[in-house]
């Protein structure tokens, strides 16, 4: 047998050898299942051991291994194996108390495989292996396993004591804290909702049932109000049945300040009375109520410095008082039906079954509203007041007089040195100033001498402090010019300019250029916030959405910051100023959307011009719509925007623009108001079939007609052509009761309102959330969270907030980082996701390196962090926010685990780098989580070869849609093919290997004697 020949057969029967080695789960069951009968086939080529294991995956990330069955096997033919599949009972049955709880589990892989060498459970030890997934039942799914024997003494008493270690009430709350924090109130009609739930224990639930009729509580409220009531009645805390309406307790302030407290009866009805103290202005007071069967005791303690006035007042009933507690809602401030306070709310607390024994000279503030010090800052902001009220007046004497001193000092103050006489300076007492109110002192004396007393006020000197410290700002190119400003800004916000003390709230949240201060941006945001300023309802709602910077997560807190600015940007809309700017979410990583930013000197916008005036429908629409709404770098033109709506209905019979031009002409925007020029041109669009227009006549017939069958039919019709507006209306039909032949269905209205917002309706999701936040009794559970992100949504429509944006995107075209940065901090930290994101992108790239390193990396754990609680993150975050918990960019310790969560959240939405980054932690030996498997739906694959894991998740990326990804993608798989040739033909190639340099000097030799036979002789 020749050398060639004999190498074929010997790889031949290693062949047939290595086919020996086989194992194949017959029959696995697709569940945990008690008693189960598996059949295994399998072989071996040498004597060996077969194995079954059970690979249990957790949703910690651990993956434990559990061995069921070992047994020997020989040489021969493939043989079957049946035997019981003896799980643990954990995975087969409920948990019982003696069988432990199983929730956590995610899956088990049953694990057959023939082994070499011993049991080492290495992988090279494995000549074999077959596996199969069970999915463990739901809880209430699974069996109840019936034990045969009597559980053991030590057994029965380790329930016992777990029984009695436990806690049992972990809910039952008898003292319920229906405000934890503190609440900046505009004196509008939002407030905190709250609900109670029944007690879950029943001898609590008895006692509180029993004491309806007769109870025995208290209500305690931190209260510090900043102006009287400006209507008859002002909200405090007050509950509300399922009827809508006020029962006990309800504790209300008059114009005159004083309370009015009302109290609920059986049949008897309800009582009021008005204690004979006031409550004061600027003073945190604590007022308590006190039921006591018929008799209610009212107090209030107020805090002044260190001085402590002390109210109390009893009133005896002649009716029993009722309380159900878990009947309808609180409301804390204002609400659907009455204003609320002006002012702050501090902790708001119930006692529900009994009353504290301390008494009023015992009260001590809490801690929250020390620890903002709202007095301490109101304290120096009136001095400051003062100071610059006094020199108003000075300068406003002095611009009388027609004297005016650049600088306050001694004219003569050289003669007086020289001939040492003590001499008077011309500066009055109150002209002297410290160094860092002079900026303000001189912007006073400015306005003075040029606008006279009458507009030279306390707030136009904050307004042009402002505008002082934007200016300053705009002309910075690092952080470190904040710390200067700051105390500009600060200055400006006492004097009543809201904006300045929003941006001062930001710089302290964010760390920007000064130290960070979470107590002291809360503090600025809740003065802010308290004065209506928009941004600052945002950042508030946000940070009690999200529970930042160490305050309570509380939505329905949250909800009432949110609801308020929500509100106002419905009226916002339809209000258009030049300062608002319509929201758009561009994204600093999107260069597509980049470079469609334009404004109007810019040669896009210039184009589009031109295109509508050649009679281009779109170009028209397009010009109209960035001039209406100031969108894409257009500053907002009402006026200009008309003309082209105008030209677009008339000259060119646009349905689109003769819908626009009739609601402007309809609304008075921009033109002068013309009713029926308005209806001509909305009726000519409907005609046309275009739905808004159909809307819009069908409003008009039931603002200004009153024809309500009309309007409904029309509104029907829209309606079923998907109509945003014809849903909302339809719904407002039904709750005022206006829908012809039918009574008013709050039910019904709520569907309508629920179709409405699901298409966009920004008003639509508004009242939504305001059916959410209560519940709708026998139709609509109250759904606090849904409340608050549906009015978190509203919110972030704001025409505010995109003027915001807006200076935020146009100054990074501008290349100006520092204040790119600025503004969309100041949108980020009011909670907007796309803001968060160019914050974090914004710090990534630190251009010309205008930020401090450590500043950078923080703002970009930070932010891109806040990114991801969004509903939907950019997968640019995603990848991002894994490279940084890949390297261990927080702590300096790499959290794996995390990494590939993130990177698997960006695969699913079929971005390439996610299949890329998880195919590198495969690459350098990370084992991937089950749990990642199985949302990437590859769970097959765990105990599979590395290879073939690799070759799945970059063929993956490379067959994603983004054609970028496809040669980076290829030769990674190429590189994998590759590796793994190596690997299985190692053998081989080392083998051909020494045989060519064996046989290459044969070979050389035999070439050489026949190239030598073919040679002539020279003879």
């Amino acid at each position: 047998m020749g050398f060639h020949e004999y190498i074929c057969v010997l790889g031949l029967s290693m062949q047939i050898v290595w086919a020996l080695d086989e194992v194949t789960l017959l029959n696995p069951p697709e569940e945990p299942l008690p008693d189960h009968l598996l059949e295994i086939l399998y072989a071996c080529a040498e004597p060996a051991t077969v194995q079954l294991d059970c690979v249990v995956s957790f949703e910690t990330g651990i993956t434990s291994t559990l061995l069921l069955r070992q047994w020997s096997c020989f040489p021969g033919h493939p043989k079957v194996k049946t035997l019981q599949l003896n799980l643990p009972d954990w995975l087969v049955y409920r948990a019982d108390g003696i069988i432990p709880d199983s929730q956590g589990v995610l899956s088990c892989i049953l694990l057959a495989s023939v082994r070499y060498s011993g049991f080492d459970d290495t992988e090279s030890s494995v000549a074999a292996q077959d596996e199969a997934t069970l999915w463990p039942k739901p809880f209430f799914s699974r069996p109840v396993k019936r034990h045969r024997l009597c559980i053991s003494w030590s057994t029965e008493m380790l329930q016992l004591t777990q029984l009695f270690s436990k806690k049992q009430c972990p809910l039952e709350q008898e003292t319920v804290h229906l405000l934890s924090s503190m609440y900046g109130s505009t004196g509008e009609s939002f407030g905190i909702t709250k609900t109670l739930n029944p007690y879950s224990a029943e001898f609590l639930e008895y006692s509180r049932v029993k004491t309806i009729s007769s109870p025995w509580c208290m209500f305690s409220m931190w209260i510090f109000v900043t102006r009287h009531c400006q209507e008859k009645l002002c909200g405090l805390l007050y509950h509300i049945d399922s009827h809508n309406n006020y029962v006990t307790p309800t504790l209300f302030l008059k114009q005159s300040g004083q309370l009015y407290i009302q109290m609920d009866g059986e049949s008897e009805g309800a009582s009021a009375f008005t204690p004979a103290f006031k409550v004061p202005l600027s003073e945190w007071c604590q007022i308590s109520v006190r039921l006591r069967g018929r008799m209610v005791t009212v107090s209030m303690v107020c805090v002044n410095k260190e001085q402590r006035t002390v109210h109390s007042t009893a009133q005896m009933l002649e009716h029993i008082v009722v309380l159900d507690d878990t009947e309808g809602y609180f409301v804390i401030g204002g609400g659907k039906y009455i204003r609320g306070v002006e002012g702050y709310f501090g902790p708001v607390v119930y006692y529900r079954n009994g009353i504290p024994s301390h008494s009023m000279d015992d009260v001590v503030v809490p801690d929250v509203i020390r620890t903002v010090n709202l007095t301490g800052w109101l304290h120096t902001c009136q001095e400051f007041r003062l100071e610059m009220d006094v020199k108003i007046r000075g300068y406003s004497l002095q611009a009388q007089q027609g004297t005016e001193s650049d600088t306050c000092f001694d004219a003569f103050h050289e003669w007086t040195v020289k001939d040492r006489r003590p001499s008077k300076t011309q500066c009055e007492l109150w002209e002297t100033t410290v160094p860092h109110r002079r900026q303000a002192a001189k912007l006073a004396r400015f306005l003075v001498f040029k606008h006279g007393e009458r507009r030279a006020s306390l707030p136009a000197v904050g307004r042009a402090l402002y505008s002082l410290s934007l200016h300053k700002l705009s002309r910075a190119s690092n952080t470190g010019v904040v710390s200067r400003i700051l105390p500009l800004l600060l200055q400006a916000g006492c004097l009543a300019d809201n904006r300045a003390l929003h941006m001062s709230s930001v710089l302290y949240s964010a760390g920007l250029g000064v130290q960070e201060q979470p107590n002291k941006a809360w503090l600025l945001a809740l003065l802010a916030a308290q004065k209506d300023e928009r941004l600052a309802l945002l950042h508030l709602g946000h940070l009690h959405h999200q529970g930042l910077h160490g305050l309570p997560a509380d939505p329905d807190l949250a909800y009432a910051y949110y609801a308020n600015i929500a509100q106002q940007t419905t009226l916002d809309r339809h209000n258009p100023t030049p300062q608002q700017t319509f929201v758009e979410a561009v994204y600093l990583n999107n260069d597509e959307v980049l470079n469609l930013q334009t404004r109007e000197d810019h040669h896009i916008f210039q184009w589009l011009k031109l295109q509508a005036g050649r009679g281009a429908a779109d170009a028209e629409q397009a010009v109209a719509r960035m001039l209406f709404w100031g969108q894409q770098g257009v500053s907002p033109n009402i006026q200009k925007a008309v003309r082209h709506y105008e030209r677009g209905a008339v000259q060119w019979g646009d349905p689109v623009s003769m819908y626009d031009y009739g609601i402007v002409l309809l609304q008075g925007q921009g033109v002068e108001k013309d009713i029926p020029k308005a209806l001509t041109f909305l009726k000519k669009a409907m005609d046309q079939d275009f739905v808004p227009a159909i809307n819009a006549l069908a409003w008009y017939y039931e603002r200004f007609e009153q024809d309500y069958e009309q309007a409904v039919q029309l509104w029907e019709r829209a309606d079923l052509l998907e109509s945003s507006d014809a849903a909302l209306n339809l719904g407002v039909m039904y709750s005022q009761g206006l829908y012809p032949g039918k009574a008013a269905d709050q039910c019904m209205a709520y569907r309508y309102y629920q179709k409405s917002a699901e298409r966009g309706h920004i008003r639509a999701a508004i009242l939504l959330a305001s059916i959410w936040i209560t519940g709708l009794p026998g139709c609509v559970n109250r759904r606090p969270s849904d409340a608050l992100l549906s009015a978190k949504w509203a919110a972030e429509h704001n025409g505010y907030l995109g003027s915001i944006l807006r200076k935020a995107l146009d100054s990074y075209l501008k290349s100006d980082m520092f204040n790119s940065l600025l503004y969309y901090m100041m949108a980020a930290e009011s909670g907007y996701s796309p803001a968060q994101f160019n914050v974090a992108y914004l710090c990534e790239q630190n251009m010309v390196d205008f930020l401090d390193p450590s500043f950078a990396s923080n703002c970009m754990w930070r932010y891109y962090n806040r990114t991801l609680q969004s509903q939907n993150p950019d997968v640019y975050a995603l990848i991002r926010m894994g490279d940084l918990l890949y390297e261990g960019q927080r702590d300096g310790q790499k959290d794996l685990f995390s990494a590939a969560a993130m990177y698997t959240l960006a695969a699913l939405r079929d971005e390439p780098q996610g299949w890329y980054s998880l195919g590198l932690l495969a690459e350098e030996g990370y084992r991937l989580p089950l749990s990642v498997l199985i949302d990437l739906d590859l769970s097959e694959l765990y105990l599979a070869d590395n290879s073939l894991l690799l070759s799945t998740l970059y063929k993956r990326c490379r067959d994603s849609e983004d054609t970028d990804s496809y040669l980076p993608c290829s030769l990674a798989l190429f590189n994998v093919y590759l590796r793994s040739f190596q690997k299985d033909y190692s053998a081989a190639i080392k083998f051909s290997t020494a045989v060519a340099v064996v046989a290459a000097p044969a070979a050389f030799l035999i070439i050489l004697g026949v190239l030598r036979r073919h040679v002539p002789s020279p003879n």
